[in-house]
This record gives C-alpha cells, sequence and structure tokens, in this order.
C-alpha cells in the first residue's frame, strides 16, 4: 500500500475547496470587523465625554512636558473607570460572539472535510468501520456543544494567560530593590516567564482546536474529544509533527514576505500622501490575513486527513517472516555429479599421457 502524505492531503483539500476558505474567512473576519468597529466607536465616544478646560489648553499650547502631562492627567481624571468598566463589558460580550461564532464556523468546516476525505477512503476496505461510526455518533453528544466547551476553554487560556504575564510582572519585581535596582535582571526574568507563558498557552489552545475534529466526528464531549486529541499526537505523532512543521514554515513565509511588501511603501512615506499609505498597508495585511486562513485550513485538513486515514498513514513496505520453527525446510539446492568417465577428472593419475 502506498503511503499518504498527510500534508499534501490538506493542501489539496484547501486547493479543492475553497468554499472552506471562504468560510473561515466569513466567520474569522466577522469577529474581526466586530472587534475593529467597536474599538474605533468606543474611542471617539470616550474621546466626546472629556471636558478639557482653559487651563488645559493652555498648558497644552506651552509644548512644555510637564505643563502637558499635568494637563493630560487634569483631562483623563475621573473617567479610566468608566472606561475599564465599558471596556471590561465590551471585552465579554466580543468573547461571547467568538464563542458562537467559532464554534458554528468550525463545525460547518469540520463536516465538510470529513465528508471530502471520507468520499476519497476504499469503500470497501471502510464500510464496516464507517457503519460502526455511525452507530456511535447515534448515542453521542451533539458537536455543538462540545465545541462550545472547547470555544470557552479557548477564551479561559488566553485569560489565564494574560492573569499570568501580570503574575510574571509582579514575580520579576522582587529581584530589584530601591537600594539595589537591577531593571536588566528584572527584564530578563520577566522574559523568561512569558515566553514560558507563551508556549503553555500555545500548547493548549493547539491541543483544543486538534480536539475539535473529535468532537464533530464521534460526536464526543468536550473532555472525550481532547482526551482524543492526546491519543492522535501519541500514536501519530510523526505525521502530526509534520504537517504542523510544514504549514509553520509556510506560515513563517507568508509572514516574511508581508513584512518585506509593507516595508517598502513604509521606506516612501515621505514621498506619498498619508492616505494611500494607509490603503496599500491595509491591502497588503488582508492580503496575509486570507493567506493565513488558508494555511489554517491546510493545517485542519492535514489533522482529518491523520485521524481518518491511519492504516495507510502507518503502512510500510513488506518485511520478509520466517516460517514457524516446524515447517522451516532446508532450500533446495541442486545437486551437482561429476562424470568419472571424464578423463580430465579421473582418479587415475596419468591417464591422459597414457593415452
Amino acid at each position: 500500500m502506498s503511503r499518504i502524505s498527510p500534508t499534501l492531503e490538506g493542501f489539496r483539500a484547501a486547493w479543492r475547496r475553497p468554499s472552506l476558505f471562504l468560510a473561515e474567512i466569513a466567520w474569522r473576519w466577522t469577529v474581526g470587523a466586530t472587534t475593529c468597529a467597536l474599538l474605533l466607536f468606543g474611542f471617539f465616544e470616550y474621546l466626546r465625554t472629556l471636558l478639557v478646560t482653559n487651563g488645559d489648553l493652555l498648558f497644552l499650547r506651552t509644548r512644555q512636558p510637564v505643563l502637558i502631562g499635568q494637563a493630560i492627567s487634569h483631562i483623563l481624571r475621573g473617567s479610566l473607570g468608566r472606561v475599564a468598566l465599558a471596556g471590561l463589558l465590551a471585552a465579554l460580550a466580543l468573547c461571547f460572539a467568538w464563542i458562537v461564532a467559532a464554534s458554528v464556523g468550525r463545525n460547518l468546516t469540520l463536516r465538510a472535510l470529513l465528508e471530502y476525505f471520507s468520499s476519497r477512503k476504499d469503500a470497501a476496505g471502510d464500510a464496516s468501520k464507517n457503519g460502526a461510526r455511525s452507530q456511535d455518533q447515534g448515542t453521542g453528544t451533539k458537536p455543538l456543544r462540545a465545541l462550545f466547551g472547547l470555544s470557552l476553554f479557548r477564551a479561559a487560556v488566553v485569560l489565564a494567560a494574560v492573569l499570568a504575564f501580570q503574575g510574571a510582572a509582579i514575580l520579576a519585581r522582587f529581584a530589584s530593590s530601591p537600594e539595589h535596582p537591577q531593571s536588566g535582571l528584572v527584564f530578563l526574568i520577566f522574559l523568561l516567564l512569558a515566553g514560558l507563558i507563551c508556549i503553555a498557552a500555545w500548547c493548549l489552545n493547539w491541543f483544543l482546536s486538534l480536539a475539535a475534529i473529535f468532537a464533530v466526528r464521534d460526536h464526543e464531549d468536550t473532555l472525550g474529544s481532547l482526551g482524543s486529541a492526546v491519543s492522535l499526537c501519541r500514536e501519530r505523532f510523526g505525521a502530526v509533527f509534520a504537517v504542523s512543521s510544514w504549514t509553520a514554515v509556510a506560515h513563517l513565509v507568508a509572514f516574511s514576505g508581508m513584512m518585506t511588501v509593507v516595508s517598502f511603501p513604509l521606506g516612501l512615506a515621505p514621498l506619498i500622501n498619508v492616505r494611500l499609505l494607509i490603503a496599500c498597508i491595509t491591502i497588503v495585511v488582508l492580503i496575509y490575513l486570507a493567506l493565513a486562513d488558508w494555511l489554517y485550513i491546510a493545517r485542519l485538513a492535514g489533522y482529518v486527513c491523520i485521524a481518518e486515514m491511519p492504516e495507510a498513514l502507518v503502512a510500510s513496505a513488506p518485511m520478509l517472516t520466517l516460517p514457524p520453527e516446524g515447517e522451516r525446510t532446508l532450500p533446495r539446492t541442486p545437486v551437482q555429479t561429476i562424470d568419472r568417465d571424464e578423463r580430465i577428472l579421473s582418479d587415475v593419475p596419468n591417464l591422459v599421457v597414457e593415452t
């Protein structure tokens, strides 16, 4: 049996099914556009609520840093509490909207990917497994319920990472004192702790995103799908690592290209219009985000390929096996006979000379 490359199958599925890419863009960009619009609207509305007195204007016009700082602190005094409360409510609303959109969108994309790879499997070899899977799905959990739980856990991971960053800042501050200030050591400790926090948060988020495959395919609950994701990584570590590595390299190349392209209009900033500069940078960033979503679909399709076709992935070249001890026989070799009548091979000495 020929081996299947999950990475190539993932890219092939993302290329042949552009509707998956468009669906991914639809729910991701909807949440992103809502977040940007809410931030801009809230920022301008907050600026309208600020009261600027004549004394503040006088301090601002002096162009003295100390007086300007006093004017800004006086303008913002008493309004930071409202900003914090409004930001908290907006964050909760956006988090709930993201959980709903991510659960519904992931359910649709995974169903389409499972149908795509099911149609590519050998019907004769996998018919019994498909029938057993359909029986298991009848008594399982609804996929949306498990996806809601997974999305809620992902949001909790982000919140825990934010709180962990604050805790890391507090712990790093103990390395310095007013008598012996060591700002460099504090920064290094915070950087080390922040790196560990980012790695832990990324790993948890990756496992939760992988568990969505089993929540949709096997109708497992939240914890059951997470356990299946861990089992898949343990049993098919090489294939999972290959898909993750190649898509990460492609993502890094796309990001490097985006940064290179953005650097050109930034270098020409003094020569071109500011609005044109902002428009060019926005277009380049949107193209990069669209490519990143396409790569995410390709990576997700690779994971689905690994989960759907495990036999093909572990297939290897046939190996020679020895028969049991009782059935072993010595190899038959042709028996070589010597013609005794041949004078050259005769045992009598000097026979050739005598004749």
